[in-house]
Formats: structure tokens, C-alpha cells, sequence
């Protein structure tokens, strides 16, 4: 069952602040109700309209080889997200597709400028929304040459155009014995760079892709930068997942200050192949305010400005840092040459 939640605040300044006069915790419609507009109180396009602040919907999927399906998938739940008045829809790693093998995910990739993102363009244009599209396979343009892929992070804005490009930097080549066996980098060039966040009109975002989460330096750079919302759409494996997942992204958010937002994939892809779950969006104070669960679907989290430049304020940890120790973490504005 697929649920969204608002946890308890746990600490002094959390709780004083969610207290204060005049604000109200209002819980987030859950992941079932959504699918059924007779439990919900308020109609499509509502929340828009009386919100003052942005909403956001974080979707979980499971892709397979099979694109079309996928991409059907993907529409259905985006259309239903802009209907409950989202802003920006976040897509998990792999919205495309998950190949069975190394071979079928190469003959599967294409360029940007391919039919696939062509398709989600006009799907942003005619829903009026951002999309996060958080990992494509991406045939770039030394496809000829190298015969490897880029896992393509894209955020395209409700005209339908690509704003943001961010290749995916960390490669996951890990060898857990009997339990998992990746090794991307047989068949994906690493990322050159981190991309400067973006402003949308849920906040500014700093683009990531999954495994990227294990490397705190990134999240850093990407807040000195001025980045307000960390989005690490994800394909992790049910044995990583369940010991690292939430803790990762709650650690990122604590130590940033930031809303992080986690778009995965659940469930089994294909033959070989399941993922964890656990769509998440956590807070700047590091709690949990949205959660899927099991299967296919979203969920939904408001993003509040104010709440975050408070945080930032009462404990501005971004002050205090000891950069004559340990130097600061920035975004290079070009790539070191190789």
C-alpha cells in the first residue's frame, strides 16, 4: 500500500517552530487516497489555487524493457500529479527503461534529441509542468566512439525545453558476494561535472542520480550554490536499500539543510532484477514527510521556504563551517582538464 506521511517533529527547534501561532501541520493526501477522489476532501487543481506553497509529487515506478509501457506509466501518474495541483513531478532513475542485460540497454539508449524525451518535451507542455527526469540512457555524442552510455539526469521546464543537463558522476561498481553485483562503469561513461541548481517554482534544485547519495561532497557543493531542494532519483537494490536508504537521505538533508527528494524504482524490473522502493521526500530538519510504500504510484509534499531559511538561520551551520581546516566543497565552474 502506498502511503504518505508527516512524522512527529523530534527536535526543540522543530517542534517550536511547528508549533508557533498560526501554522497548522496539515497532513498530505496519502498515496491510496489519491487514486480515490471519494477520500479526499478537496477536488483537482484546488491545492494549486490555495496553497501558498508549492507542491511537488515524487513518483515510483517499476520499469521494465519494455518503453512503451513505461512511458505510459510515467504519463499516467504525471497527469494525475498535475491534476492534485503539483508543480514539479520528480521521475526515478531509470524512467525509461531497465534492460535485462548489458546488451539489450545499449540497443535500447538513445540521444537526447531521440523520440523518447521528444515525447515527455510535450508531455511538459501540455500538463504545464516541470519534470525531473531522473536518469535516462543517454547515447551521447561520443556514442560512435566509445560505445557507452551516460545515465542522463534531465529537468525540463513547462514549455517542454531541457534546462538542465547533469550526468551521473559516481558509477556504482559494487560486489556485495551473493547479494548484489553491479558494475556500471562496463557500459557508462562517468558524468564530467556537477550541474549549478536550478530555480523552479518549487525552489532551487541540485540534480543527482542514486549513487551519488554515498558522496556527501556533491550535496555540499551543490548547497553552497545555493541549492534548496537535493533530488537523488534512484534504482537501489533491496539489499543497499535496506540498510542505507533513509539514512543516507536523512544524513544529506540534516547536514545541508535542504528538502531532499527521492524518486525510485520498486519492485521486480525484469528476471534478475528488483528494487527497493521507499520513495521518499524528507525535510530540512532530516524527518520524513512523505513515503511510498509498496508498488507503483505517489506521493505528494509541500515544499515551505520559510520553514527552511529558519532552520538555516537558528542554526546556521553553514556559517560555522571550518573552511581554513578542511577547505570548502564548490561546484567547478568547468571540468578539470583529464
Amino acid at each position: 500500500m502506498l502511503r504518505a506521511v508527516i512524522q512527529t517533529p523530534l527536535g526543540p527547534l522543530h517542534r517550536a517552530f511547528h508549533q508557533a501561532p498560526g501554522r497548522q501541520l496539515r497532513r498530505i493526501p496519502s498515496c491510496t487516497a489519491s487514486r480515490s477522489p471519494a477520500l479526499l476532501s478537496w477536488q483537482p487543481g484546488i491545492m494549486a489555487a490555495t496553497s501558498l506553497k508549492p507542491l511537488i509529487a515524487v513518483c515510483q515506478l517499476t520499469s521494465t524493457p519494455d518503453k512503451e509501457q513505461n512511458f505510459a506509466s510515467c504519463s499516467q501518474l504525471i497527469r494525475e500529479a498535475v491534476q492534485r495541483g503539483a508543480c514539479v513531478v520528480f521521475l526515478p532513475e531509470a524512467f525509461d527503461f531497465i534492460g535485462s542485460d548489458t546488451q539489450e540497454t545499449l540497443s535500447l539508449a538513445e540521444s537526447l534529441e531521440g523520440a523518447q524525451i521528444q515525447r515527455y518535451a510535450g508531455l511538459a507542455r501540455e500538463c504545464g509542468v516541470w519534470l525531473s527526469l531522473g536518469g535516462f540512457h543517454e547515447r551521447g555524442e561520443d556514442w560512435a566512439s566509445t560505445r557507452r552510455i551516460y545515465n542522463c539526469h534531465l529537468l525540463l521546464d513547462p514549455t517542454g525545453h531541457i534546462v538542465a543537463t547533469y550526468r551521473k558522476t559516481h558509477l556504482c561498481d559494487v560486489e556485495l558476494e551473493g547479494r548484489v553485483s553491479m558494475k556500471e562503469s562496463k557500459f557508462t561513461n562517468p558524468g564530467p561535472e556537477i550541474v549549478p541548481p536550478v530555480s523552479t517554482p518549487a525552489g532551487k534544485v541540485g540534480l543527482a542520480i542514486c549513487y551519488d547519495l554515498r558522496f556527501p561532497e556533491i550535496s555540499l557543493a551543490l548547497t553552497q550554490e545555493g541549492a534548496e531542494i537535493l533530488t537523488y532519483p534512484s534504482a537501489f537494490t533491496v539489499t543497499t536499500g535496506s540498510a542505507h536508504w533513509e539514512v543516507l537521505l536523512r544524513a544529506r538533508a540534516i547536514e545541508t539543510q535542504c528538502y531532499v527528494v527521492a524518486a525510485a524504482q520498486t519492485g521486480k524490473n525484469h528476471e534478475r532484477r528488483t528494487s527497493y522502493g521507499h520513495t521518499m521526500v524528507v525535510d530540512p530538519w532530516g524527518s520524513v514527510i512523505a513515503q511510498c510504500q509498496e508498488g507503483p504510484g505517489l506521493c505528494y509534499a509541500e515544499i515551505d521556504l520559510g520553514y527552511l531559511r529558519r532552520i538555516r538561520q537558528e542554526m546556521p551551520i553553514c556559517t560555522h563551517r571550518r573552511a581554513d581546516l578542511y577547505g570548502r566543497v564548490t561546484v567547478l565552474k568547468k571540468p578539470l582538464p583529464p
